[in-house]
């Protein structure tokens, strides 16, 4: 199973009043295990960055300057997404950027779903956890996530966190059958555990001479020590 947890950063709000991508990250998940081989690029905008975006992820228009526009990333990046299933927090935001930025392209590469599937983290923390905060700092809290070196928003820093945010949320487990829907045509974000998907295990029973070097042990304990609890609770269960 490959999943691509994604995160971005623009230079507003909203897209709809032209604002753009300055940064991607994409952290990349093999059988839910960070496989090291993730994807991160800068992005000039030819434009403004509004003061409040700025506050928020420190990225100026002068860093900006001598990156690569959107146009020359998105080959790349549409690669590296390529029918994975897409984790993104709060994934309308994020989608309609890069959907809007595909628009705009002369080979009009479609949208985001085109390429991929896409599970909103933000969706599922709702269902786990309604009527209290989702963002991403209340579940790393709620998690035990050590986020204290996340002084400023960034994209790729924000999808390593996400990524184990998403890991703890489903149970930190590398595979137990763990399957999700899409928050689009299907409804809601869903966790299911498939029951034929759990592992099997094989119980060893002990052989009659490992039974009986465990009484002769708990008998070695009650005599130095003056008192075994194990042995006490085994004789209360007989």
């Amino acid at each position: 199973m490959r999943q691509v947890v994604l995160d971005t950063e623009t230079t507003g709000l909203q897209s709809s009043e032209g604002h753009r991508v300055i940064e991607i990250g994409a952290v990349e998940l093999l059988d839910r295990r960070m496989s090291g081989n993730n994807f991160h690029t800068y992005i000039n905008p030819q434009r403004d960055i509004e003061e409040g975006a700025l506050e928020v992820h420190g990225i100026t228009l002068e860093f900006l300057q001598d990156k690569p526009l959107f146009s020359e990333v998105a080959e790349p990046f549409l690669d590296f997404i390529k029918g994975a299933e897409l984790i993104i927090h709060n994934a309308p935001f994020d989608l309609g950027f890069l959907d809007m930025e595909l628009n705009l392209l002369e080979s009009r590469s479609g949208a985001i779903e085109d390429f991929c599937t896409v599970l909103d983290t933000l969706e599922l923390a709702r269902d786990l956890h309604p009527g209290q905060r989702n963002n991403l700092d209340a579940l790393c809290k709620r998690y035990e996530i050590d986020n204290s070196f996340r002084t400023l928003h960034g994209a790729l820093l924000d999808a390593e966190i996400l990524a184990d945010v998403y890991l703890a949320m489903t149970g930190g487990q590398t595979d137990l059958g763990l399957s999700f829907q899409s928050p689009g045509k299907q409804g809601p974000s869903s966790l299911s555990v498939s029951k034929s998907a759990r592992p099997s295990f094989r119980v060893l029973l002990p052989s009659e001479a490992e039974l009986k070097h465990h009484e002769q042990r708990l008998d070695s304990i009650h005599k130095e020590a003056g008192q075994c609890l194990w042995l006490e609770l085994e004789n209360e269960a007989v």
